[in-house]
C-alpha cells in the first residue's frame, strides 16, 4: 500500500476556504450576500464576514446557510 500524505491546514486556512465555498455556492444560487442572509435568517454583514474568512461560522449558522441555499452542509466543505 502506498502512503497518502495529508498536508495539514491551519484553522485560519480552513475558515478562509469555507468562506470561499460559501461564496461559490451563493453565486451559483444567483443570490446576493443580503439575499442569502435574509433567507438564512442571519445578520446582513455576517455572510460577507464569513466569505472573507474574518469569522468562523457556528454549526447552526452553517446549517442555516446550507438550508437557504437548498444544499447539504457537506457541500460547503
Amino acid at each position: 500500500m502506498g502512503s497518502i500524505c495529508h498536508v495539514p491546514i491551519t484553522e485560519k486556512q480552513f475558515i478562509k476556504q469555507f468562506g470561499i465555498n460559501v461564496a461559490k455556492a451563493r453565486k451559483q444560487a444567483s443570490l446576493t450576500q443580503d439575499q442569502l442572509a435574509w433567507k438564512a435568517g442571519i445578520a446582513d454583514n455576517q455572510i460577507g464576514r464569513i466569505e472573507r474568512g474574518e469569522i468562523s461560522a457556528s454549526l447552526k449558522t452553517m446549517f442555516k446557510i446550507a438550508k437557504a441555499l437548498s444544499i447539504e452542509v457537506k457541500e460547503l466543505f
